[in-house]
């Protein structure tokens, strides 16, 4: 397994998030992989979700070590090395319709609050859980809002192909402390999908506060 450095999707990034370390849309954070092992369905996918947190550990390591070259020892003592369980990992197979299923704006008050023509509403019993693909891209916390075109270009970028050929799973998030902001309030999200058509997997997380 390793990570597709060079992709166009990286270009499209560029236009909704200038955070050089991530490639964030929305509260989304895209990975892209390449196996060059045969794919062996749940096993690759849980091999992908492992490296991606081998990643995010050793970035989170190199950044406790840099604040302490520089001598910021109060901000390296609260930066503490990501941990986590992938063994604890559990996993649900998704139907794509569903996945990227993308409502419409039915209304923009003058706060510019959007409101949606979906079942799925943001509210306190829904925060800190699951939330859908569509509203973590659309709704981010600060900064910009995205639209459903948006939703649209963003997953045509990702999969030119369609989605008959993916293979979806939605993984819990009570496994590594990556996760503990998103539970906090805005939401906690894990999934990774398996592209057939283009032999690549996507990993995307979104874990975030306010």
């Amino acid at each position: 397994m390793k990570e597709i450095k060079n992709d166009a999707f990286y270009d499209l990034v560029k236009q909704y998030d200038s955070d050089r370390e991530h490639h964030l849309i929305g509260e989304v954070d895209y990975y892209l992989l390449v196996d060059n092992k045969l794919y062996e369905g749940l096993n690759s996918h849980r091999e992908a979700l492992s490296f991606v947190f081998d990643l995010l550990m050793e970035r989170s390591t190199m950044d406790q070590k840099s604040d302490e070259e520089r001598g910021d020892g109060d901000i390296a003592d609260q930066l503490v090395p990501l941990a986590y369980d992938i063994d604890r990992a559990q996993a649900a197979l998704l139907d794509p319709q569903a996945f990227f299923y993308c409502p419409n704006i039915v209304k923009t008050d003058h706060y510019g609050n959007n409101s949606y023509d979906a079942e799925w509403k943001p509210n306190d019993e829904n925060f800190g859980t699951t939330v859908p693909y569509w509203y973590a891209v659309l709704e981010p916390i600060h900064g910009r809002k995205n639209k459903p075109e948006d939703f649209k270009i963003v997953n045509e970028s990702l999969f030119p192909n369609g989605t008959d050929a993916l293979d979806i799973y939605e993984w819990s998030t009570d496994w590594s402390d990556y996760f503990d902001d998103g539970h906090e309030w805005y939401g906690a999200c894990c999934w990774s999908v398996y592209d057939k058509s283009r032999n690549r997997f996507v990993v995307m997380l979104v874990s975030a506060t306010d």
